[in-house]
């Protein structure tokens, strides 16, 4: 039953806990921001610049692969898969209010991890429409 679990889920729960704990109670977003920039570590590059990599970089690396997975298990055609659209729904609509109602959530890294979920539900159900279409066409010329 854990297959039908987002795994989106992972990099909202890890930005909540950065913003959360990291930015304090009256941070706000110029905290918000100040956390999620702030270099972790430099990877110099060939042309002589130094690549900076925040948390918030970390983050939405996370996202993109997790994002990848999950449009994978979006093509299963098994019931569980109904559950883990639902669950995506729910996610989505948990990372929108945050987006809009809550300080610290307001980010640009953050606006793109709702646009992933966004896009896993979106997947979910489109894959899911065109697969059931397909069976009733498959049904229809029996």
């Amino acid at each position: 039953m854990l297959i039908a679990l987002p795994l989106l889920a992972i990099p909202v729960v890890l930005y909540n806990i950065v913003i959360l704990f990291g930015a304090g109670n009256g941070g706000g977003m110029a905290a918000a921001d100040e956390i999620l920039r702030q270099p972790m570590f430099s990877i110099p590059m060939a042309s002589g610049a130094s690549w900076n990599v925040g948390i918030g970089d970390l983050i939405l690396f996370l996202s993109l692969i997790l994002l990848f997975f999950e449009l994978l298990k979006s093509t299963s055609s098994q019931k569980v898969a109904i559950v883990n659209h639902a669950l995506s729904m729910i996610l989505f609509v948990v990372c929108l209010v945050e987006f809009l109602l809550i300080r610290g959530f307001a980010t640009s890294t953050f606006f793109l991890i709702v646009t992933m979920v966004m896009l896993d539900v979106l997947a979910g159900f489109i894959v899911t429409i065109i697969s059931a279409r397909k069976d009733l066409d498959f049904g229809a010329g029996a």
